[in-house]
């Protein structure tokens, strides 16, 4: 179902079975018109993609492409299901409340469902390169995909990322070092060349402080994660972090930084 038509891309929607998930999952393609060289093609996913029309996620994508600022770049819109906090999270490991039990389902619907009807639907043999990118525990999502997959995703794009979860409460001897999932993982992974990372946070994002060290949760977290992969080897030339002082966690500041995202990632 074509949903809209503008100068330079057009959106459709489609609705997928994950036979993983047990439903149908609404997917929203946004497609570039009039790619010349198909191999310069690249594809990006997004989690979250019911929040992509509030931005309007068409409109900031159409008018990049119009002004010749982007490469072309399918988006795709993967929207969330009723059950997000079971299905987003990280796949190998659940948080302290069992959340993400579904998310290796999620996974393997991306991986194994997912791409593979990109590929056959748009007759596509291969992209330039792969992202994957969300919102909040979308976010988390989104990176625990790239770095357990760099063989597939090469970008992760991470906006006000839930980089928060962790395998024990703080009222059940939490430790900041060892109890985040994400930092953890990076923490006994290794170093994939070639893998970049992109960060946003918003000074309004949230009030909790959890060390009481006079930076909220949100932005020590992220900043956190970037020190564990810098020290697995990566650099600034490998990572964006971008901060917003007036940014709140919330749909408008997330479409606000979304254009730079683009740039960064996928700019000419």
């Amino acid at each position: 179902m074509q949903l809209a038509e503008h100068s330079c891309i057009i959106v459709e929607r489609q609705l997928i079975y994950s036979a993983d998930l047990h439903r149908y999952v609404t997917v929203d393609f946004y497609l570039p018109k009039n790619v010349v060289d198909p191999s310069a093609l690249s594809l990006l996913l997004i989690n979250d993609g019911q929040d992509l029309s509030k931005m309007p996620f068409d409109t900031l994508l159409n008018g990049l492409m119009e002004s010749g600022q982007m490469k072309p770049v399918l988006c795709v819109g993967v929207h969330a299901g009723r059950d997000r906090k079971m299905e987003y999270g990280t796949a190998k490991v659940l948080d302290f409340q069992g959340r993400g039990a579904r998310a290796a389902a999620y996974e393997r619907f991306v991986l194994n469902k997912l791409l593979p009807h990109v590929h056959s639907f748009y007759c596509i043999e291969s992209f330039s390169t792969k992202a994957i990118a969300g919102f909040s525990l979308g976010g988390l999502s989104a990176i625990d995909s790239a770095w357990s997959h760099p063989d597939v995703f090469r970008i992760a794009g991470v906006f006000s990322g839930s980089l928060w979860w962790r395998i024990r409460d703080l009222e059940d001897g939490y430790v900041e070092e060892t109890d985040r999932i994400m930092h953890q993982q990076v923490r006994k992974g290794k170093h994939h060349k070639g893998l970049r990372f992109y960060f946003t946070t918003g000074s309004l994002d949230e009030t909790s402080d959890r060390n009481h060290n006079g930076i909220i949760d949100s932005i020590d977290d992220t900043l956190s994660l970037i020190g564990e992969l810098k020290e697995k080897g990566y650099t600034d030339k490998d990572i964006c972090y971008v901060n917003y002082e007036d940014g709140r966690h919330d749909v408008a500041t997330w479409g606000r930084a979304f254009p730079h995202f683009l740039l960064w990632a996928f700019g000419k």
